[in-house]
């Protein structure tokens, strides 16, 4: 029984082992060697060794892009959560239609990230003409109005997970609270937070790393612009995101791919330390409960 049972796991096993490493494994590591290369293709890649590296970080619009992704991540990561949070406590208090909120308020992650980017600058444009000026005229107006985007796309979703979260908040420790005469906002931050602490874990997780890999959004809505020219002359596109970044470099020349590449690696690195931490970090507050 127990050889059957191996032989039943190893047959299951296989299509998706198999499909990994077709999928992701091999061109994962393909990346990583490419990244040490110049190409054109990947067959006739010739090893430059670290030269592609030193070239992406004195790429001072890859800098720019790095510091501007950091901080839109942080504001978003921020936003996103606590108004989700808060929609999610609200739509839990037993008010009328809460249904019918919830699929309302999820709705807008079902639309693709290209389209969204396109209907909100419409709507960015129609209003801001009105003061006349319009979306591009400053790094500002995009930043801000990425993060509207992102906010309106993704509360919805991480209100899903929040309301998962605090309808599985003992009844008993509730009753517990009150009993012991707390008032609503000590049972908040004494009991309820502390129990949702894994819905906490991953939507900070999911937000955190959608904002630092946010593209298609950044593409349609603001396409990195407008352009400004830094001390040393060279142009800087002030809502130019990473994942934006890398793309453009990978398609602005064949010499410029094996750069673009350890762009890629670099930013994959970034992504997986940050998002490390922050598990390690909120995974100890659930442990602590």
């Amino acid at each position: 029984m127990r050889n059957r049972r191996k032989i039943s796991f190893v047959i299951f096993a296989l299509p998706t082992f198999g499909a990994f490493c077709i999928g992701f494994l091999y061109p994962f590591i393909q990346g990583m060697y490419l990244s040490f290369c110049r190409f054109v293709l990947p067959r006739d890649a010739q090893w430059v060794g670290l030269k592609n590296y030193i070239t992406a970080l004195q790429d001072s619009n890859f800098l720019y892009a790095f510091w501007f992704t950091t901080l839109f991540a942080a504001v978003s990561v921020l936003t996103i959560n606590v108004l989700a949070f808060a929609v999610a406590y609200a739509l839990t208090r037993g008010i009328k239609g809460e249904g019918i909120f919830r699929t309302l308020f999820f709705m807008p992650n079902l639309i693709g990230g290209i389209v969204l980017g396109y209907i909100w600058s419409l709507i960015f444009d129609g209003v801001l003409q009105y003061f006349d000026t319009f979306l591009l005229a400053k790094g500002s107006y995009g930043f801000w109005g990425l993060l509207i985007l992102m906010c309106w796309q993704q509360i919805g979703y991480m209100m899903i997970i929040y309301i998962a979260g605090l309808q599985s908040v003992p009844e008993g420790m509730l009753e517990a609270a009150r009993i012991d005469g707390a008032g609503s906002w000590q049972t908040l931050w004494r009991v309820t937070i502390p129990n949702i602490m894994p819905s906490i874990t991953i939507c900070v997780f999911l937000t955190l790393t959608n904002s630092f890999k946010l593209f298609d959004q950044n593409l349609a809505l603001t396409g990195g612009m407008p352009s400004i020219f830094d001390a040393k002359g060279g142009i800087i596109n002030t809502t130019e995101m990473l994942a934006l970044n890398i793309y453009k470099t990978f398609y602005v020349g064949a010499g410029s791919r094996g750069v673009a590449q350890a762009k890629a690696v670099l930013f994959f690195l970034l992504v997986a330390v940050l998002a490390l931490l922050q598990l390690r970090f909120t995974r100890k507050k659930e442990v602590q409960q």
